[in-house]
Formats: C-alpha cells, sequence, structure tokens
C-alpha cells in the first residue's frame, strides 16, 4: 500500500520546485546580456563582449544566493528576497566580477600566447593554478558579499582566497559542479537555464558558506 503523502511533505515539494524554477527564471533575466551572447555567438570570436557581460551578470548570482541564504533560514519568498539581494549586493558584485573578468581575460591571453612556446611546460601549468585561484575567489567572493554585503571589497578577496585554498576540496567540488552545469547549458540550454542552475548554484553556496564560517557567525546570519 502506497502511504499517504501529509500535506506538509506536499507543500514542502511544492515549495523547493518553486524556489528552484523561480530563481532559475530571475536569474535569466538578471544575465540576460550575458545569456544572450552565449547562445547567439561563438565565445571563441566573441569574448570581448562577453568580458564586458560577466561582471553585469554577477549581482544575480549574489541575488540567487541571498535567496539561498533567506531559504536555509526558514525564510518564505523568493522575488522579494531576489531583488532585495540584488540592490543590496549590486555594487560590490559588479566589482569582484569586473575584476575577474579582466583576470580571466590576461590569464587566458597568455595561455594562448605562452602555450606553444618552449616554456609552455612550466608556464602553462603556473597559468592555470592562477586562473583556478582567480575562479576560486570569484566564486567564494560573491557568495561572502551575498552573506554581508557592506563587507570591503578587499577583506572578501583576502578571505575567499585564504579559505578557498585552505578548503580546496570544497572548492574543487564546486567549481566541478559549475563546469558540469556549464556544459548541461552549452548542450541543453532549456535544462541547464530552467533545471540545474539552481541546484548547481546551490551546491556551490553551500560549500562556499562553509568555507567561510571561519569568518562568518552562520547561525547569526541565517537568524536574520
Amino acid at each position: 500500500m502506497f502511504r499517504r503523502i501529509s500535506n506538509q511533505s506536499l507543500t514542502a515539494v511544492f515549495g523547493v520546485a518553486y524556489l528552484g524554477l523561480m530563481t532559475n527564471a530571475l536569474l535569466v533575466v538578471a544575465a540576460l546580456p550575458l545569456v544572450v551572447l552565449l547562445m547567439t555567438s561563438d565565445p571563441a570570436s566573441t569574448w570581448p563582449a562577453l568580458a564586458v557581460a560577466a561582471p553585469l551578470a554577477a549581482p544575480g548570482l549574489t541575488a540567487a544566493f541571498t535567496v539561498f541564504r533567506e531559504h536555509a533560514g526558514g525564510g518564505a519568498g523568493v522575488v522579494r528576497v531576489f531583488l532585495s539581494g540584488w540592490r543590496a549586493t549590486w555594487r560590490r558584485a559588479m566589482a569582484l566580477g569586473a575584476l575577474g573578468s579582466a583576470a580571466a581575460v590576461v590569464l587566458i591571453v597568455d595561455l594562448h600566447l605562452l602555450g606553444s612556446g618552449d616554456l609552455a611546460p612550466v608556464v602553462v601549468p603556473a597559468l592555470a593554478v592562477v586562473l583556478l585561484l582567480v575562479a576560486t575567489v570569484a566564486l567564494i567572493g560573491l557568495v561572502a558579499i551575498a552573506e554581508v554585503p557592506h563587507a570591503r571589497l578587499g577583506e572578501v578577496l583576502r578571505a575567499s582566497a585564504y579559505l578557498g585554498i585552505r578548503r580546496w576540496y570544497l572548492t574543487l567540488v564546486s567549481l566541478a559542479v559549475l563546469v558540469v552545469q556549464f556544459a548541461i547549458f552549452a548542450n541543453l540550454p532549456a535544462i541547464g537555464l530552467g533545471l540545474t542552475a539552481a541546484p548547481a548554484l546551490y551546491l556551490a553556496w553551500a560549500n562556499s558558506r562553509y568555507t567561510l564560517r571561519p569568518v562568518l557567525d552562520i547561525d547569526e546570519v541565517a537568524a536574520e
């Protein structure tokens, strides 16, 4: 016999589904220039435009992380929290996105120029490690900004770099999940944008938030 599903369980299931679907929709709107470029152009030829559009999408990520934080603390609502999170974090998120985008462009250009020279066996791994560090700081830094919107950008960068390296295993899992998510988006855009984006970002947020625990009072933040 099938057990009867309680109304509370159904409400929880629909609540999680609504959280994911609505967050995905809001993310698409917040990052629309970047999404349109990725879907309609070849990144290899339009990378300058992508480098400009990427920082514009950063506040959408911090807004989504704000939604996850409120949900973890028992808060309700998605649209209101997303919009308030966007307004509270957009300046610092966009600044961090611009720094990360600029650093990534410089490193990728260096990899292209130096990847076939005599020093390639030394230079390529070193630049790849630095590029990985840039991605680490960008991800954890955006989570930190979502948790503490008034934090100074310099403090965010230092804490993200130090703690991201210290808890490298969590960082690698988060980045691996985001790489898989990007691959899904590249091959199945509708599924990547409509279904899997929020779960992938939630896992990356949870790992990064745990990474930041030494500089965050999680209980206090979740209770706000």
